[in-house]
C-alpha cells in the first residue's frame, strides 16, 4: 500500500480555559477525498489550522509522505504542498484572474520594474486549459460567478504545486449546477493524485464526492469510516452522540396563548429566504442550524439591525414598521446579540449605567438631567432579581464574569420592559454554573408571559430550554420540531437538509 500523503496523530491543542483538541487524528491518501465532519465547535477548523500552520500543536505529530513534518507557519505548510480554500474566498475582485492567481509571484520584464502581463496571462491560460475553463486571464474577478471564483481559488492553490488541498464548505454558496461543476473539478484533481480534505455540513453530498469520513465531536476524534459503509443518519448519530442532560422546559406555553410576534416572508439577500413563523406569549422558541444557516441574520432583520428586502412583522397582531433597532425597541422587541461585548455592553461604564442605557428617558428629569437616585434603585433591583454577582452597581462591567455580563444585558432590556426577547447564543463563553442560571432566568421570564427566541449552536442547550424548535439551513426554515420530536438526530437531519 502506498504511504499516506498526510497522517496527523495524537494532535492536542489548548487555549486559555479550553482544550480545543484532545489527541485527534486524521489521514489522507493520494487521490482521495476525505470528508471531515462534526458540529460547530467540534474542532475541525482548529485541526486544519494546525495542518496549515496557522496554529502550532501542543502535542502529537504530523507525517508528510511518511516523514515527520515541522509546520510552524503557513509558509512551512506551503513548502509541503498544503493549501486551503476557505469558505470566504480570498480573491481580490478588482484584480484580473491572472493577477489573483500569481499575486506575489508576478513575472517582470527585463528591467525588473514593469510587470510582464503577457507572460502572466500565458501561464494563467495554460492553467485554465487544464480545467477546461472558458475564462479569459484578463477578466476581473468581480465579473465572475461564485462558482467560477471557487475554480480560480482551486487553480491558484494548484499553481503552488499543492498535493494536499483543504476545502472548507466549498459548496455553501453554489447552485446545483455550480456544485456539479465543482465536483467535476474535484474528480479531475483526484485523478491527478491530489489528496483533498473536504469539510462540509451538507452531509448528503458526501455520498457523491467523498471516499472516507472522519467524525469529530467536542474536540475529540470519534471514528473514520468508508463512505460506502454508512448512511447519512449514521454520520449524524456519530456527530451528536454525546450524553446530555435533557429536560423539558418547566412551563409549557398554553395552546391558546396570544401570538406575541408573527414574521411573514422575511428575506434579506441570500442569507435569509422567505422566513415565516409565529411566537406565543410565554413560549421559548429555539432556532437551530449550522454555521451560515441564517439564524443571526434572521434575528437582525427582525430587529432592524439589517435592512429587509421583503416581509412583514406583526406584534400582538398589529403590523409594525421596523426599519431600525429603535423601531424594534419601541415595538417591545429586544435583541441580545451573540457578541455582547461589542453590541450589548459599554464595558468601560458601570453596571448601573449599562442597565439604564436602553431607557434613559425613564430616568430623565427636567432639562434632561439624569435622576441618579432612580438609576441606582433600578440597578439594585435588577442585581437582586437576576442575582448579578458584583461588589456594587458602580463596578465597571468589564470586571464582571461572562455570565454576569450577560445578566447585565438582560437587566437592560427588562428595564425597558420589552415583552419579546431574542437571545443570540445566550451562554456563549460562560461556565456551566452560569449557564444553569441563564436557563432558570429564561424559564422565569416565560412564566411571566414574555415571548422568547433563543438562537444557539449548542444542541443540548436548544433541547434543554425550548418548547418548540425551528431549524434553518441555507437561509430557509427546513422544519419544525416540538415535544418528543426535539432530538439531536432530528435537528441535525433538518439542519443539513438542502432545499432548492
Amino acid at each position: 500500500m502506498d504511504t499516506a500523503l498526510v497522517v496527523m496523530e495524537g494532535i492536542s491543542k489548548s487555549f486559555p480555559g479550553v482544550k480545543a483538541l484532545d489527541k485527534c487524528r486524521i489521514s489522507l491518501n493520494k487521490g482521495e477525498v476525505h470528508a471531515l465532519v462534526g458540529e460547530n465547535g467540534a474542532g475541525k477548523s482548529t485541526l486544519m489550522k494546525i495542518l496549515t500552520g496557522v496554529y502550532t500543536k501542543d502535542e502529537g505529530r504530523i507525517l508528510i509522505d511518511g516523514k515527520e513534518a515541522v509546520i510552524n507557519n503557513p509558509r512551512d505548510a506551503q513548502k509541503y504542498g498544503i493549501s486551503i480554500i476557505h469558505q470566504e474566498l480570498n480573491l481580490m475582485p478588482h484584480l484580473t484572474v491572472a493577477q489573483n492567481i500569481f499575486i506575489g509571484r508576478e513575472s517582470f520584464q527585463k528591467n525588473r520594474i514593469l510587470l510582464n502581463d503577457k507572460e502572466l496571462n500565458r501561464k494563467t491560460e495554460e492553467l485554465l486549459k487544464l480545467f477546461n475553463l472558458d475564462i479569459k486571464p484578463t477578466v476581473k474577478v468581480s465579473e465572475l460567478t461564485v462558482a467560477k471564483r471557487q475554480m480560480i481559488e482551486i487553480i491558484k492553490a494548484i499553481s503552488y504545486n499543492s498535493r494536499i488541498l483543504i476545502m472548507d464548505e466549498p459548496t455553501a454558496a453554489l447552485s446545483e449546477t455550480e456544485v456539479e461543476e465543482l465536483f467535476r473539478t474535484i474528480r479531475r484533481l483526484k485523478n491527478d493524485g491530489v489528496g483533498i480534505i473536504y469539510i462540509s455540513h451538507r452531509l448528503a453530498e458526501l455520498k457523491q464526492i467523498a471516499d472516507r469520513v472522519t467524525v469529530m465531536r467536542d474536540g475529540k476524534y470519534i471514528d473514520t469510516v468508508n463512505i460506502d459503509d454508512v448512511t447519512v443518519d449514521d454520520i449524524v448519530k456519530m456527530m451528536v452522540g454525546r450524553n446530555i442532560f435533557v429536560s423539558a422546559p418547566e412551563v409549557n406555553a398554553s395552546d391558546d396563548a396570544p401570538i406575541a410576534l408573527e414574521v411573514r416572508g422575511i428575506s434579506r439577500g441570500k442569507l435569509v429566504k422567505n422566513v415565516s413563523f409565529k411566537l406565543k406569549q410565554g413560549e421559548i422558541l429555539g432556532i437551530a442550524g449550522l454555521m451560515g444557516a441564517g439564524r443571526t441574520e434572521t434575528a437582525r432583520a427582525i430587529f432592524g439591525a439589517d435592512p429587509r428586502d421583503a416581509g412583514e412583522i406583526y406584534v400582538n397582531g398589529k403590523l409594525v414598521d421596523i426599519k431600525t433597532p429603535t423601531d424594534a425597541v419601541n415595538a417591545g422587541i429586544a435583541y441580545l446579540s451573540e457578541d455582547r461585548k461589542q453590541f450589548g455592553l459599554a464595558l468601560g461604564l458601570d453596571v448601573e449605567t449599562n442597565i439604564a442605557l436602553a431607557y434613559f428617558k425613564k430616568f430623565t428629569k427636567l432639562f434632561g438631567f439624569v435622576d441618579t437616585k432612580k438609576t441606582s434603585e433600578n440597578a439594585e433591583e435588577m442585581v437582586r432579581k437576576l442575582q448579578i454577582k458584583t461588589p456594587s452597581v458602580k463596578q465597571k462591567v468589564k470586571n464582571l464574569s461572562g455570565g454576569n455580563q450577560q445578566k447585565v444585558v438582560l437587566g437592560k432590556w427588562l428595564t425597558r420592559n420589552c415583552n419579546i426577547l431574542i437571545f443570540d447564543e445566550p451562554t456563549r463563553g460562560i461556565d456551566v454554573g452560569a449557564k444553569s442560571e441563564v436557563y432558570s432566568l429564561l424559564n422565569d421570564l416565560a412564566k411571566q408571559g414574555k415571548a422568547i427566541i433563543v438562537i444557539s449552536s449548542e444542541l443540548p442547550e436548544i433541547i434543554r430550554i425550548s418548547h418548540r424548535v425551528l431549524v434553518m439551513c441555507e437561509g430557509r426554515i427546513t422544519g419544525e420540531v416540538s415535544g418528543d420530536e426535539i432530538t439531536q438526530e432530528n435537528i441535525m437531519t433538518l439542519a443539513t437538509k438542502h432545499i432548492d
